[in-house]
């Protein structure tokens, strides 16, 4: 009899032990799976945050929470002051431009860094290059193709004519050349 109470004494030690072992590992599988959510959840934050909206103006937060203008920003309004009159005589209303696309390959461009004649990196869906009247960061609307800013210059690129960055020569022969409808936004 006495070794069947120690029997049993043993069992409910190993028993419980046992239900702690599992508890932890409950426990440990739950934060687990927790850190994972959280993991998921900051992946796909990031991923939209890495998907910006080529159009708006894009900022920087500073450590107390206020917004700083991005350098390609800077670079803009730094042209808007220089090219103040410019603004003023933009058209106010819709007008048909001649559009083809260009890459910023060297046979293209006379450089192949991507530079554009404003001082920014080209970006498809939102590099234009625009005639000499239209100042740097002048906002496009071009119908059925979308908003672009007006960052480049081009030796051929005079009266109504404009050019849509575009990252490769396929794509920009595909393009060719339309006559579209445009107005400025901004």
């Amino acid at each position: 009899m006495r070794y069947l109470g120690t029997l049993f004494l043993l069992t409910l030690v190993f028993a419980w032990s046992g239900n702690e072992a599992q508890a932890s590992n409950d426990t440990k599988t739950e934060q687990t799976q927790n850190q994972r959510s959280i993991s998921e959840k900051t992946l796909l934050t990031w991923s939209d945050i890495t998907k910006q909206d080529p159009h708006k103006q894009a900022t920087e937060t500073s450590f107390n929470g206020e917004h700083v203008p991005s350098e390609k920003d800077k670079l803009l309004n730094r042209w808007k002051e220089k090219q103040a009159k410019l603004w003023d005589s933009l058209p106010r209303e819709a007008f048909t431009v001649n559009v083809s696309a260009y890459t910023a390959a060297l046979d293209e461009c006379g450089k192949s860094d991507g530079i554009t004649a404003s001082g920014v990196s080209v970006s498809e869906n939102r590099t234009l290059a625009c005639p000499s009247q239209y100042p740097f960061g002048a906002q496009i609307r071009i119908e059925g193709y979308g908003t672009y800013v007006c960052e480049d210059r081009g030796g051929a690129i005079t009266g109504n004519r404009f050019d849509i960055y575009m990252k490769t020569k396929k794509e920009a022969f595909t393009f060719g050349r339309r006559e579209l409808l445009a107005q400025v936004i901004r």
